[in-house]
């Protein structure tokens, strides 16, 4: 399937769900400059761009160490009512075939994490059966970035104060709050070990609680980072936030931050939304930076 790769000896599945234009740039990007963006637009057709439209996926990764899998964010998921983003909202899809084509069926799952509790990251983490919401993967412990719980919790006092609250309606209900009363989920902090070799690192600023998952193995390295990267234009102007940014200071300063690292590390860097070919290495570029698609 187009997308994998290895980590060392782990070899990693992409599993889609959605793909098609999500926005315009302009409306994707709180820092938008039509100068900035124009001049590398030819660079970006048609993977990351077409007809005018910030052309993006929605995709999950399967960590496969040959000892047991992890799979990494869940998409929106099918038949869940999102009125915040109706684009993802009652999605009837293919994820669950595609996550057999690749060789998995639900029960061979081992651990979920999910980067941060979006709309388009914990949907598959539920479907719904004989009426009620229940995990989908019903062997797997989950993880959950603990700070996001706090934030995206409708019963906790932070949520109303979330800029995002409206666009996330419904989201922590039907696809986390099923999880946590299953006894499947682990809320986590930084530093938690998901599986050897593989560790979650709080990067705030698109949501509270948002976390990397740094994964090495045989000397290589690979970072998931979640929604820390949307476009490959946040790699050349990493002060660029999406609009669906929380903190977009703290984002910026932890895009950069991550960026850094992947550069010094030759690390793969593994976002949610890329297209073709859905990861990228990064090298410095005077003070900034470069993707490098490989």
């Amino acid at each position: 399937m187009a997308g994998e790769f290895r980590i060392g000896s782990h070899k990693v599945h992409r599993i889609e769900e959605w793909q098609g234009g999500f926005a315009p740039p302009e409306a994707l990007f709180a820092e938008y400059e039509a100068s900035a963006f124009g001049g590398h637009a030819s660079e970006f057709e048609p993977d990351f761009l077409r007809d005018g439209l910030i052309y993006g996926y929605l995709q999950s990764w399967l960590i496969d160490t040959g000892e047991e899998t992890v799979l990494v964010d869940t998409g929106a998921g099918n038949g869940k009512s999102r009125p915040g983003i109706p684009i993802f909202g009652n999605l009837e899809s293919d994820f669950l075939t595609r996550l057999g084509e690749a060789g998995f069926a639900p029960e061979d799952i081992d651990k979920v994490f999910c980067t941060h509790l979006h709309i388009d990251h914990v949907g598959w983490n539920t479907q719904r059966v004989d009426g009620e919401w229940k995990p989908t993967f019903p062997d797997a412990l989950y993880f959950f970035p603990n700070l996001d719980e706090q934030a995206w919790n409708p019963d906790k006092e932070i949520y109303p104060s979330l800029g995002g609250a409206a666009v996330n309606a419904n989201v922590f209900e039907d696809s986390v709050a099923p999880v946590i009363a299953s006894g499947q989920a682990r809320l986590i902090e930084s530093g938690h070990s998901i599986a050897e070799g593989m560790t979650a690192f709080d990067s705030p600023g698109h949501t509270p609680g948002h976390m990397v998952l740094q994964v090495e193995a045989d000397g290589d390295v690979a970072l998931f980072t979640g929604d820390i990267l949307h476009h490959p234009m946040q790699i050349l102007r990493p002060d660029w936030n999406s609009v669906y940014c929380e903190d977009r200071a703290t984002a910026a300063a932890t895009r950069r931050k991550v960026l850094e690292q992947a550069a010094d590390q030759h690390a793969r860097i593994v976002p949610a939304h890329f297209g073709a070919p859905h990861s990228v290495f990064v090298e410095r570029d005077g003070d900034g930076f470069r993707p490098i698609y490989r």
